[in-house]
């Protein structure tokens, strides 16, 4: 592996609002999937980086009755490894 680049305070600051911003934006979407206010397919179909990124996994807990068991399961019949993004999944 190469050495960890090294920030300006600058850079290392725009970098955290970015994570911070992209985290925040998970966090919405699983408490709408959760809630029913958004699905599966709305959120696939989105062009948001931060969703993207999102591990299939993660997308499934989050819907309503969907477990880790269930999602886990669901996952392996299809093929798709857990820690998959679903930018990647296509």
């Amino acid at each position: 592996m190469g050495a960890v680049p090294q920030l300006t305070d600058v850079q290392r600051r725009a970098a955290l609002d970015k994570a911070i911003t992209a985290r925040r934006e998970r966090a919405e979407v699983k408490e709408a999937l959760k809630q029913g206010r958004l699905s599966l397919a709305e959120a696939l179909a989105s062009d948001s980086e931060a969703i993207r990124k999102m591990p299939a996994r993660a997308l499934l807990e989050s819907l309503p009755r969907m477990g880790k068991v269930r999602a886990q399961r669901l996952l392996a019949e299809m093929g798709i490894a857990p820690s998959r993004r679903p930018a990647l999944c296509y």
